[in-house]
């Protein structure tokens, strides 16, 4: 006997829920980087996935670009030596 499922029915792409522990970012962001940076898609491949429009896909990419950069640039910190401020006063 043999099988007749649809090929659509039969690939599955494996998501990490891990993707969505950044709360700065939306779902959909999250998602469509993952696909695009890990999984090499196109943004037409993830359009057509998530029936959406492919510009939309491409501008949620680079949304979330700029949240992680937005993200790791306030992460970083460093310490700066305030200086006193009591000036020394000379006696003339």
């Amino acid at each position: 006997m043999v099988n007749k499922t649809s090929k659509k029915e039969r690939e599955f792409i494996d998501i990490p829920i891990g993707i969505l522990q950044d709360r700065k970012v939306a779902i959909l962001e999250s998602l469509a980087e993952y696909l695009h940076n890990k999984k090499d898609m196109k943004y037409s491949e993830i359009a057509r996935l998530l029936n959406r429009d492919d510009r939309t896909i491409w501008t949620v990419c680079n949304r979330a670009k700029k949240k992680r950069i937005v993200s790791i640039n306030t992460k970083a910190s460093f310490n700066i030596k305030q200086k006193s401020k009591t000036k020394n006063k000379t006696k003339s």
